[in-house]
């Protein structure tokens, strides 16, 4: 998959867990085909519909983001960790190699999850809300979270995207409404 690609959240292939608690839909991971324990970085969105720990990721920095729904709670058991994740679009940076578990909030919901493998990528991620520069990254992902945006020539409306590897790309971010949100993320190497 190397230079960019548009994709949509409606178009995405769902994946159940395997715990029954959710559905992943992969947007993009590095190298492509990479099983989990051999990627250099994942972009995904997840929809959380049960209460339970999340998988153990050690060697990964995680973060992730309510899209919709009522949210989540993460903790540890040993009290370093007890967060919210109740407001949408404000992105929560974690340690993949933490035995993290959470409590819904209310309903099931989307949320949108990034994970680098430390040592070799890491991501910057960013919420947009008015016309950004998106600085030359090797590999990204950008996500119209809501209303539609132009990237360089390329037309998002909500819920689409475009994402690139293995190519570097520097991307002109304007949104077509007040209310757009944008999530740029940008994977660099470590």
């Amino acid at each position: 998959m190397s230079g960019v690609q548009h994709f949509s959240r409606s178009t995405l292939p769902v994946t159940p867990w395997k715990n029954g608690g959710g559905t992943t839909q992969e947007i993009a991971s590095w190298p492509q085909g990479a099983a989990l324990d051999g990627f250099g970085w994942r972009v995904s969105i997840a929809t959380i519909a049960a209460a339970g720990p999340f998988s153990v990721f050690e060697g990964i920095d995680r973060s992730i983001m309510l899209l919709e729904g009522d949210g989540v709670r993460l903790f540890t058991h040993d009290g370093r960790i007890s967060h919210w994740l109740d407001a949408p679009h404000r992105p929560f940076a974690f340690s993949g190699d933490d035995a993290i578990d959470c409590t819904l909030l209310g309903g099931a919901s989307n949320d949108f999850n990034v994970m680098t493998r430390r040592g070799q990528w890491r991501a910057d991620v960013q919420v947009l809300d008015r016309a950004s520069a998106v600085d030359a990254a090797p590999h990204g992902v950008l996500l119209a979270l809501r209303g539609a945006w132009r990237l360089n020539e390329e037309a998002c409306r909500e819920g689409e995207g475009l994402c690139w590897t293995d190519a570097a790309h520097a991307w002109r971010a304007i949104p077509e409404s007040e209310d757009a949100r944008l999530v740029a993320v940008r994977i660099l190497p470590a």
